[in-house]
């Protein structure tokens, strides 16, 4: 038998999460049946030179997707459309989420603005954003044995 940790609130937003969606899919016209949005899954990744993002965006076309950079956000908007090549009264099942998304993501002061680049394969969108290059790290070269002579003239009494 598994212990579940018991999270009183679970419930109360993954009804309003649900509510919202139905607000949402009413105001903008849509079937709430064959389309409601959808948020892509994201991984973000850091190394010394740059900021990755790549966002689960199947079945998309460059076309349909936004990606924009204003005051340090990085907004992600796109729309992903149901077939209409089929009657929707055929299906026996449709899973798979349609709609609109809007990804935002504020950006580090480290990260170059002016600086990024987007790529799209095989359903990820992949954004490369550099960093500034006084936030890259840098080499500091040590020169061993200099400070023995400058303690060596104090210890003398020379400056």
């Amino acid at each position: 038998m598994a212990i579940t940790r018991w999270d009183p609130f679970r419930e109360v937003v993954a009804l309003q999460n649900r509510v919202n969606s139905l607000f949402r899919d009413f105001n903008e016209g849509n079937d709430p049946l064959t389309t409601a949005s959808f948020v892509p899954a994201v991984d973000i990744y850091e190394d010394a030179q740059k900021v990755t993002l790549k966002l689960e965006v199947p079945g998309m076309e460059e076309k349909d997707l936004d990606v924009r950079v204003e005051n340090h956000t990085l907004t992600v908007k796109g729309e992903r459309k149901l077939e209409k090549e089929e009657k929707e009264e055929n299906f026996h099942r449709i899973e798979r989420r349609y709609g609109s998304f809007y990804r935002a993501f504020t950006l580090p002061s480290t990260v170059d603005t002016e600086n990024v680049g987007a790529s799209y394969t095989a359903g990820v969108l992949k954004l490369e954003l550099k960093k500034k290059p006084e936030a890259q790290p840098r080499q500091i070269r040590v020169n061993v044995g200099g400070g023995e002579r400058v303690e060596e003239r104090e210890l003398a009494g020379v400056r």
